[in-house]
């Protein structure tokens, strides 16, 4: 039986922050992931001489006042190497006019003038919405409300201009759109739906409008998303070299069977396993990062008696799987490309999003580089197949990835130098998330914000944290929400003014 004050399951991004910021605040802390390396969806893999980025391949929040940055400062660790990325995105919707995000206000204004006429009331709102969400974020809110502490914690967040785009709290981008004169603009709608698809696995007609207008400025100055220089895996061992300073034990190869309250001794006990061995642990708190939806097949006693979350947990909507295809080709053999990462219309998948190494990052040898595609795709489509139709479904998939990409990109066939594909399965098996489902709940205005899933559970010491909990999504906002469950943990034993 090992013993600590907090117990913390996986070592994605969201459990190595929570464990990271709490054992800087002298808490003993257990941290325990099935995989033999740290990071989850913002992992690497290497093949061959490659490098690729599992899931996550940009990052937000590393500029003065971003959520990584403020960590990186507490903890007292250097942030990773990374470039900004300008443009952040190029958006092509089939139609002769690609979409360049750029990084700099002035040319990104002039750019949305150029490509949408007459939309500008639509984008001075959503930075309007986004600079009042920006200072509230800043001001360490906790969302949604569980208790009066969580109360003052969200009130004392608030500023004025929140009172004033609250009004928007069950809005949808669309009704933005509507508000602004815009909601028969095809051709906006198009590249909106394609990158809030991105940020909140929902298009304009179900995003939350608080939300998505936020995503949506993300990527401009002062904020921007940066490209890692080492891989994403450099984020993950940056705050592993936190948890090292501060006798965090972090433990790998081990899976969680099950986690139930010890009665007796008043504390959660968590049941793992290695290969060969069986191992048992204690805590007072427990924070729990793999999705909620794996809550129930880990957590099986106590939820007997609290059926109103069990059928909160059992009807969460479901959230998407994707297909990542990994490659590697010679730079000579790629049209020469003006940012890291792509995204453009398909007729066979929607859409699909293409990031790019650069040259010297390490993902690559010199004169190459890596180019991953991902596709959103039901996860359902991929379970309870024989292996015969999976590997032909699988192949299939791989083959007709690779067309639409040699017909953007102008690659010749035989000049794949790698390639593969993951599928929903193999993201089960990497991350043991339930069906291999990527990213957090879809943002809509039924689960945003006040109304989403609270990192406080009705169990006293349960707390959830990761891409389902505000605010979600991409290693940014699972930091969110490490920092939110580690100031609700502090505050319960008496540190109440801990801020960063």
């Amino acid at each position: 039986m090992r013993q600590s004050e907090v117990v913390v399951i996986g070592a994605g991004i969201a459990g190595l922050t929570s464990a990271a910021i709490l054992s800087k605040q002298g808490l003993s802390v257990t941290l325990i992931e099935s995989h033999t390396q740290a990071g989850g969806c913002a992992g690497t893999f290497k093949r061959k001489n490659y490098i690729f980025d599992v899931g996550a391949t940009q990052v937000a929040g590393l500029e003065k006042g971003g959520i990584h940055s403020r960590i990186f400062n507490f903890l007292d660790i250097p942030s990773p190497e990374a470039s900004i990325l300008d443009p952040a995105c190029i958006v092509d919707l089939d139609d002769g006019k690609p979409i360049s995000i750029w990084y700099e206000k002035s040319k990104w204004i002039a750019e949305q003038e150029m490509q949408f006429p007459g939309s500008s009331k639509f984008w001075k709102l959503c930075t309007l919405i986004h600079q009042s969400n920006w200072i509230f974020a800043n001001n360490n809110p906790v969302l949604p409300i569980s208790n009066f502490w969580d109360f003052s914690q969200l009130f004392k967040a608030l500023v004025p201009s929140n009172l004033v785009t609250g009004i928007l709290l069950k809005s949808t981008i669309f009704d933005l759109l509507r508000i602004c004169g815009l909601s028969k603009n095809e051709r906006l709608i198009k590249f909106l739906n394609l990158q809030l698809k991105l940020y909140s696995q929902e298009d304009v007609y179900n995003t939350a409008a608080l939300y998505g207008a936020t995503v949506l400025q993300m990527c401009q100055q002062p904020h921007g998303l940066w490209h890692l220089k080492k891989s994403m895996q450099s984020l993950s061992e940056a705050l592993e070299s936190s948890l090292s300073k501060t006798g965090v034990n972090l433990i790998f190869g081990q899976k969680v069977n099950s986690i139930n309250f010890d009665d007796v001794n008043t504390c959660w006990e968590v049941s793992a396993s290695s290969k060969k061995n069986s191992f048992t642990y204690q805590a007072k708190d427990l924070i729990y990062t793999p999705p909620p939806q794996s809550l129930l097949r880990h957590l099986k006693d106590p939820i007997k008696n609290k059926q109103r979350y069990k059928n909160r947990l059992n009807n969460l909507p479901d959230p998407s799987g994707a297909l990542v295809f990994y490659s590697a080709l010679k730079k000579e053999h790629i049209k020469k490309t003006f940012s890291n990462h792509y995204q453009f219309v398909s007729n066979e998948f929607g859409s699909l999003f293409v990031s790019i190494s650069d040259e010297g990052d390490g993902r690559a040898p010199k004169g190459e580089v890596t180019l991953i595609a991902s596709i959103f795709t039901n996860t359902k489509d991929w379970f309870d197949l024989d292996k015969s139709t999976y590997l032909n479904k699988k192949n299939d998939s791989m083959k007709k990835i690779s067309i639409e990409l040699e017909k953007q990109f102008d690659i010749d066939p035989e000049n794949w130098l790698h390639r593969e594909l993951a599928t929903p399965l193999g993201f089960e098996r990497w991350t043991n998330r339930p069906n291999g489902i990527v990213g957090g709940l879809g943002q809509n205005p039924d689960i945003f914000g006040l109304f989403g899933l609270s990192s406080r559970t009705p169990f006293e010491g349960l707390w959830l944290c990761g891409d389902s909990i505000y605010p979600g999504e991409g290693t940014a906002g699972v930091s969110q929400s490490a920092l939110m469950v580690a100031r609700q943990i502090l505050a319960a034993k008496g540190i109440e003014n801990f801020n960063l």
